[in-house]
């Protein structure tokens, strides 16, 4: 019988706790310190305009602040050297990203000591572009009317630098097995090999690849693995959470690098997402999350989940 167990903490100070050696595997979307969404996750400090997702009239991540990228960087170094010595050798530490701040993320965990394995894109189209139209500004240049009509006609097709974001990346990190074959790590510590029976695709007959779609595209693409991103029945009635991974997601990603009965551990819980997915795929998890609005979401989502029981919930 696997355990699921969520920790209100910062999981920094939490994960010192843990023996060396002693988790399977970490599957986590990190806060990317943008727009002070930070690894405090303070919702005093967000905008109250979460619907919109706007923070301060801009789009949340639409700020481009060098400082931002050095923050994370050397909060995610920290981790990362932290889990390099609580996960078992050959055990994955799957980071979720963005396009732009991937390279902070990957070299945090190889500078830490990890071997950077792959990079899986999970794509969708379901995204608003955020390039933003340069009218309002020329409009009030100290120009003439007729200068700021031919500046606004000249330009009009331009926008800010922010092309649309399709993709997600997920880096894909490994702690080294030394001097150990794959197969004699395998048999010393479950780690390390992964699981090509899960076949994917549209007539699940695909070994995994490091692109997975939200829907279907043309034939190349729909041999990928089809993933949606969650509707509003999945993430539960009251889940204000503003990154709301699929639960299928996760457990396609949790079948492939890890066992069953394994330990898998979720640094940054949010809404429950991964608690949910180790449960349906016979895991045991340790969620740790500061936020305690989030933490809340995430023991409510978990208490009503079909698959659930509460006496295992810690």
């Amino acid at each position: 019988m696997t355990t699921i167990h969520i920790e209100n903490a910062d999981c920094i100070e939490y994960l010192k706790s843990f023996e060396s050696n002693s988790i399977d595997c970490v599957i986590t979307d990190p806060p990317y310190f943008i727009d002070k969404l930070d690894n405090k996750w303070s919702a005093d400090d967000i905008s109250n305009d979460k619907k919109n997702s706007h923070i301060k009239h801009l789009p949340k991540g639409m700020k481009f602040d060098k400082k931002q990228v050095k923050q994370l960087y050397d909060y995610y170094l920290e981790l990362s050297q932290l889990l390099f010595d609580k996960l078992k050798p050959g055990g994955y530490f799957l980071s979720f990203s963005s396009p732009r701040l991937y390279h902070a993320i990957a070299m945090a965990c190889d500078i830490a000591g990890f071997e950077i394995r792959d990079m899986i894109n999970w794509t969708y189209t379901q995204t608003m572009p955020k390039g933003m139209s340069v009218t309002h500004i020329i409009n009030k240049m100290d120009i003439s009317e007729e200068e700021k009509s031919a500046l606004v006609e000249e330009y009009k097709d331009f926008k800010t630098p922010q092309i649309k974001s399709c993709f997600e990346p997920i880096c894909v990190a490994m702690k080294p097995i030394g001097k150990l074959t794959f197969i004699k790590n395998e048999l010393n510590f479950k780690t390390g090999l992964i699981d090509f029976s899960q076949k994917v695709g549209i007539g699940g007959d695909r070994v995994p690849a490091n692109i997975i779609t939200t829907e279907e595209y043309n034939e190349t693409y729909d041999k990928n693995f089809l993933i949606p991103k969650p509707n509003k029945k999945e993430k539960g009635e009251h889940n204000s959470h503003i990154t709301v991974k699929p639960i299928q997601l996760i457990e396609h990603l949790i079948k492939i690098f890890s066992k069953k009965n394994s330990l898998v551990v979720d640094p940054f819980l949010g809404s429950g997402t991964t608690a949910i997915a180790c449960k349906n795929t016979d895991r045991n998890c340790i969620g740790i999350e500061i936020n305690p609005e989030y933490y809340e979401i995430s023991r409510t989502r978990c208490e009503l989940d079909a698959n659930y029981n509460s006496n295992e919930f810690k």
